[in-house]
């Protein structure tokens, strides 16, 4: 048995928790709980792996964290542009 790694975030979204998985596109879930939504992305990041396997397709590597950067942006009450 071969065993995969990834990287998955969870954020808050309303009343509950999105997680995905960067490196395995279109794979995400959610969950009442940070700990429901961990054991979600679990059960989700199996079906998509299970899924390329059956397919044939080539099973994603995860490139390692690149930049987590908190960005301010100013706006303004009035358009400075027209």
């Amino acid at each position: 048995m071969k065993s995969y790694s990834f990287r998955t975030i969870i954020e808050k979204d309303g009343k509950q928790y999105h997680g995905f998985v960067p490196a395995l596109l279109g794979c995400h879930t959610y969950g009442k709980t940070i700990e429901e939504t961990k054991k979600n992305l679990n059960e989700a990041i199996e079906s998509y792996l299970i899924s390329c396997i059956k397919h044939g397709d080539r099973i994603p590597s995860d490139n390692g964290l690149q930049s987590i950067e908190t960005v301010s942006i100013p706006i303004f009450s009035k358009r400075a542009y027209a």
